[in-house]
């Protein structure tokens, strides 16, 4: 009797759950590794030799000059940006050129200005990254709301060369190589911009 019941449940039990197959499909679930960011290509010109202004309009040409005078910084780098522009400085070409630089020497700095970096830190960013890194030699601070240098872009290389963008909404802009006396004049705005800077709380908040 109790093995005539259990047979009748089992049998009302495959029936429940008895359907049919819609057919294939497939899981969307993440791939294993992240895939690897396209390489860029820096731009053929030498700092303290090129002395072309070399004017761009799009953000592939705005991207390989930037690198170009990355790769060859030996002394001191300085970013003045609105909020760490991911388009051009959140990827892994940017951040190994300024991780080398940084760990040639001691000495070596790079110091960043940004207006906001809020969004950096929510959605992550390879600079914000390897400042936890290289603590001594990577910083990063808020300009003061009293400070800001206008609406433009740029980054100064070893007092020579330079890339401003005038409007940090735009792609286009200038780069120069060789131009210690305009490179020098933007830096001489960044430091004082710099001095007046203000601890970051979002960066706290990371680092923590």
């Amino acid at each position: 009797m109790h093995d005539d019941l259990d047979h009748s449940i089992s049998e009302d039990a495959r029936s429940m759950i008895e359907f049919q197959s819609p057919g294939r499909f497939q899981i969307g679930n993440p791939a294993a590794q992240p895939a690897l960011q396209q390489e860029w290509q820096a731009a053929p010109f030498t700092l303290g030799v090129s002395t072309t202004v070399q004017a761009f309009d799009d953000m592939g040409e705005a991207r390989k000059h930037a690198l170009a005078l990355i790769e060859q910084v030996r002394r001191s780098l300085s970013i003045y940006t609105p909020d760490l522009e991911p388009w051009l400085y959140n990827h892994s070409c940017i951040q190994k050129a300024c991780s080398q630089f940084l760990r040639a020497h001691p000495r070596n700095r790079l110091r960043i200005l940004v207006g906001d970096s809020s969004r950096a830190v929510k959605e992550g960013h390879r600079l914000v990254t390897l400042s936890r890194r290289l603590t001594s030699s990577l910083h990063i601070r808020r300009t003061h709301q009293d400070y800001q240098l206008q609406t433009s872009a740029f980054l100064v290389v070893d007092g020579c060369g330079m890339l401003i963008r005038p409007n940090a909404d735009q792609f286009s802009g200038q780069a120069l190589y060789r131009d210690p006396g305009r490179a020098r004049q933007q830096l001489r705005l960044f430091d004082a911009a710099w001095d007046r800077s203000l601890p970051d709380p979002d960066m706290r908040s990371f680092l923590l």
